[in-house]
């Protein structure tokens, strides 16, 4: 790994800075490093040792952002290396490695804030930047016509791999997915609906500038062919942190109306919403309860070991018992 490291150094001129590593995740499939000069964050070196993804995967996401930067989208932009590379692959002692360098994104996450919104701004404020912030997005990529191609919804949310993935044991759960499924497949796919998003759009992945609100977006690592609908509907399930400790189930889901409302009056200022779909909420939840469940069973995979089954309980007993909004206005 540290030959790999100061080859990725001398290709992307980073051998006058300081590297801070980032502590690895659950699920995370990266070694990342903050790059710092002059005591100042300048830049994210991502480097992907995991076989699962081709170069081709890692250019269709590094264009995309490249896009996306080029055309105001609020994102972390890419930097090239010095052969003039968005990605590049590295070979050492029989690894194989490809590395990205980002743009550090300005500002900070909310979590290191103690999830405190900048100082005399309401979360308002907060809960219709991010939506404006995804609706920029989503406008820039409805006019992206890719020179690599990511993956597309049902490439990979389809039963032949997800039956494999998920054991026998779990029949209950792997019937009701497979009836989610078929309910996608009659959804329409069209460019106003269905073009290349984020798929996990959240806190984790964007700072804020506490001195504006402004939201930078980044780790575009999962982008995804799919329905524009699910950002919105996973920044729907990510807004039970705000109400999770009040006990009235009707007061919470009052709450998410109010939160969701603000999320779209923002998401509208730059783009249009399909409203037939918008009616369709509870069902783009499920699939976004459908992708964490799926997420935490590759993991799981990828370490060798089992799902415990208390950390895909929440989703899987809302799929298998049909309890709508990911179950936030049950008792």
């Amino acid at each position: 790994m540290e030959k790999i490291f100061n080859k990725a150094k001398k290709l992307f001129s980073l051998d006058e800075y300081d590297f801070f590593k980032v502590p690895g995740h659950d699920g995370g499939r990266n070694i990342v490093y903050i790059c710092i000069r002059d005591g100042e964050k300048k830049g994210v070196l991502r480097i992907s040792l995991l076989d699962d993804r081709s170069e081709k995967d890692f250019l269709a996401e590094t264009e995309f952002v490249k896009y996306l930067a080029e055309n105001g989208g609020p994102v972390a932009d890419v930097k090239k290396s010095v052969n003039g590379k968005l990605v590049e692959r590295i070979i050492e002692e029989g690894k194989s490695a490809f590395v990205v360098l980002f743009e550090y994104a300005k500002g900070m996450l909310l979590y290191d804030n103690g999830y405190k919104y900048r100082d005399g701004a309401p979360l308002e404020e907060y809960f219709y930047n991010t939506g404006k912030t995804l609706g920029q997005i989503h406008r820039i990529s409805k006019t992206y016509n890719p020179e690599h191609k990511r993956y597309s919804y049902f490439d990979k949310y389809n039963m032949d791999y997800i039956g494999k993935l998920i054991p026998d044991s779990y029949s209950e759960l792997k019937r009701a997915i497979e009836k989610r499924l078929d309910e996608f497949k009659k959804l329409p796919i069209d460019d106003n609906c269905f073009g290349l998003v984020h798929f996990d759009f959240s806190d984790g992945n964007y700072h804020i500038d506490m001195s504006n609100g402004d939201i930078t977006v980044f780790d575009f690592d999962n982008c995804i062919y799919c329905w524009y609908m699910f950002d919105l509907a996973n920044l729907w399930t990510h807004g039970y942190g705000w109400c999770q400790f009040e006990p009235s189930p009707e007061k919470r889901m009052e709450f998410m109306k109010h939160y969701f409302d603000t999320i779209l009056e923002g998401y509208r200022s730059e783009i249009e919403v399909d409203e037939k779909l918008l009616e369709l909420l509870p069902l783009f939840i499920d699939m976004v309860l459908i992708e964490n469940v799926v997420d935490e069973f590759e993991c799981a995979a990828e370490e060798g070991e089992e799902v415990d089954y208390e950390d895909i309980e929440d989703p899987a007993e809302c799929l298998i018992n049909d309890i709508p909004y990911a179950g936030f206005g049950e008792e």
